[in-house]
């Protein structure tokens, strides 16, 4: 018997009050100069009134992100104050399942009585990311620089091994064929520009504008900057990087924001512009994998997330993942039985980039949308953390 709709019955994501910024690519764009921290809040602020939603509603902050910002000790309330209205407030980090994870955090805030309407703000600049200098008295360099995204992406302390080859490990255990990560790679590019001629995007991302410190502009948000369109024969000419990864069969770094309210179902019904779409939390669980297996860590998740709440994947109306390499997908499609092509229809961070913080965040916000659009029904949401950890949520639209 179906266990569905038990987690989090208090909570509820009332629909339309949401929003991402495009997410452009590592150093294509004014995001790459500017504290995102504060250009999150702003951002935050700027959405919740073009949704009509006034930011005094917002009695609490969760805010995600993964890489260092300058005045990041000051946390939620520096953000809150960022948006205009001062709440307090706090931070989580868990690599690229942080923005998935803040929702769900916002959610118990819910659930716990304490209040009846959260923000979940979740932002990242890998463009120009800090190099931390660290003292080290056990090792044999007393002073380590670390520069934060690109020597922990090249280097897990726990293995040694780089992300990549965690993607390559993971696509030989499985004996995945080059062929049809380049397949997946094409396809999912074909979603996202479908998606975006269609203009459903449009009720996602917001166009947003950068200022300097004098007020004047530095440049307008309003692409997905370093996507680009492929061929199937382009994609097949790539050199292997390892095993079924190139650059075209994984994501890229890049920068934005994405936020949505959390609140009690009296609130949601108050502040949507749609008020009879109800969206629920049923379930939520994360697993972890042996080291730098990365890419089966979701499929496991998933299906113990199944498992405890008596569905399937017949059940899930909309399949919606943060998937870094295209192998991911494949290896879920092995283990799951489950057509990768049914999965992503609006696009995906494979496409669109990895900004890591607000990554999933966007993720669940398209994956809402399209849910509606089917006339509601469960939707399974993603992903991976990190070297070998993967973490899943279902919700319910209705």
């Amino acid at each position: 018997m179906s266990k569905a709709a038990e987690m989090l019955p208090r909570a509820r994501i009332p629909y339309g009050t949401w929003g991402s910024s495009y997410f452009p690519a590592w150093q294509t764009s004014a995001l790459a100069e500017v504290n995102i921290g504060q250009f999150a809040g702003e951002s935050m602020n700027r959405i919740m009134g073009l949704r009509k939603v006034p930011t005094s509603e917002i009695e609490y902050l969760v805010i995600g992100s993964t890489i260092p910002w300058h005045w990041k000790f000051w946390n939620a309330p520096l953000v809150a104050s960022c948006m205009g209205h001062r709440v307090p407030g706090y931070h989580v980090e868990q690599a690229c399942a942080t923005g998935l994870q803040a929702a769900l955090l916002g959610g118990a805030e819910i659930q716990a009585g304490a209040h009846d309407v959260v923000g979940v703000l979740t932002f990242d600049r890998t463009s120009d990311s800090p190099v931390g200098v660290f003292p080290e008295r056990r090792a044999h360099e007393r002073t380590q620089a670390i520069a934060d995204v690109w020597d922990n992406f090249g280097f897990d302390p726990a293995t040694g091994n780089a992300m990549i080859t965690a993607a390559g490990i993971t696509a030989r255990k499985y004996k995945v064929d080059r062929r049809e990560t380049d397949d997946v790679a094409y396809h999912r590019h074909q979603q996202y520009f479908k998606a975006k001629e269609s203009c459903f995007l449009n009720r996602v991302l917001v166009p947003l504008d950068v200022l300097n410190v004098q007020g004047r502009p530095l440049g307008r948000i309003d692409d997905d900057l370093g996507v680009r369109k492929l061929t199937h024969g382009g994609l097949r000419a790539m050199r292997e990087l390892d095993t079924c990864v190139t650059s075209g069969t994984q994501t890229h770094a890049s920068d934005g924001m994405a936020c949505l309210l959390i609140t009690s179902k009296e609130k949601a019904q108050e502040l949507s512009p749609r008020p009879e779409i109800d969206i629920q939390f049923v379930g939520k669980t994360e697993t972890r994998t042996q080291p730098s297996l990365m890419p089966e860590a979701p499929a496991f998740a998933v299906q113990k997330l199944l498992d405890r709440i008596g569905l399937t994947m017949a059940d899930m109306a909309v399949v919606k993942n943060h998937n870094p390499f295209a192998v991911n997908d494949v290896i879920f499609s092995q283990l799951l039985s489950y057509d990768w092509r049914k999965m992503n229809n609006s696009g995906c961070p494979l496409v669109w980039g990895h900004p890591q913080g607000p990554t999933l965040t966007r993720v669940l916000i398209e994956a809402l949308e399209e849910a509606v659009d089917l006339g509601g029904g469960y939707a399974l949401v993603f992903g991976c953390a990190a070297g070998d950890v993967g973490i899943a949520s279902v919700l319910k639209v209705s």
